[in-house]
Order: structure tokens, then C-alpha cells, then sequence
């Protein structure tokens, strides 16, 4: 089996783009868990990621107001 590849993923309003990188990193034969960073979006990208996360375990969204990528407090 091949090591696990976390792959964290920044979104702030990016409903255009979310769909298309989260389909390509899909197609990726690699062992892999996806952490996608909602930091506040005002568009639908939060939904959107939340939809694919409730289609594959591997994908863990976490939703937070917005600080800038680099800030992501652990959930309590």
C-alpha cells in the first residue's frame, strides 16, 4: 500500500475553480486524504465542498471566518 498524502486544499471563494481541482486530485492513483479550508467563503464553494466531502470519506472540510489560509484552529 502507498504512504498517505494529505492534501489541504485553501478555498476562499473559489465556487468556479473547487469543482474542476477536486475532480482532478480524484483521478490521482494515490493514497490521499483531502482537507479542504473554507476560510469564509460568500459564494456557494463551502456547499460545494461539503457535497463532495458527504460523497468521500477521505475529504474533510472545515469551515472557519476569515483569517487567511495559514490559520486553522483545531475543531473542540
Amino acid at each position: 500500500m502507498f504512504p498517505l498524502i494529505s492534501i489541504i486544499i485553501p478555498v476562499k471563494n473559489g465556487a468556479n475553480y473547487i469543482k474542476q481541482a477536486l475532480e482532478a486530485i480524484h483521478k490521482q492513483n494515490v493514497n490521499k486524504e483531502i482537507i479542504i479550508v473554507d476560510d469564509g467563503s460568500t459564494d456557494s464553494s463551502g456547499s460545494i465542498c461539503d457535497r463532495y466531502a458527504s460523497q468521500d470519506s477521505r475529504i474533510t472540510v472545515v469551515h472557519q471566518k476569515n483569517q487567511g489560509a495559514g490559520v486553522l484552529k483545531t475543531p473542540a
